[in-house]
């Protein structure tokens, strides 16, 4: 039975391979997006672009919790 179940599902490996690649891409992302270092980095080049006057202060703490919001997976933004 073995044989013949490995026959009948040949055909679908690559799909699963496509998956298990998939799944692996979005753990990875997920871990990048939730990674306290990245996070940290770009709080504080918000802060660097707010002391050159790219920014201001209302933009800049807008930004920061879009990034807070983002690490904790508050996607959720209130309208303005």
């Amino acid at each position: 039975m073995g044989l013949f179940s490995f026959i009948v599902t040949l055909p679908l490996q690559p799909v699963k391979g496509v998956i298990s690649l998939a799944e692996l891409i979005q753990r990875q992302v997920e871990q990048e997006l939730h990674d306290p270092a990245r996070a940290r980095r770009a709080l504080e080049e918000l802060e660097e672009a707010r002391e050159r006057g790219e920014i201001t202060e209302e933009e800049e703490m807008q930004a920061q919790q879009a990034i807070l919001d983002q690490m904790t997976g508050g996607g959720e933004s209130i309208p303005d």
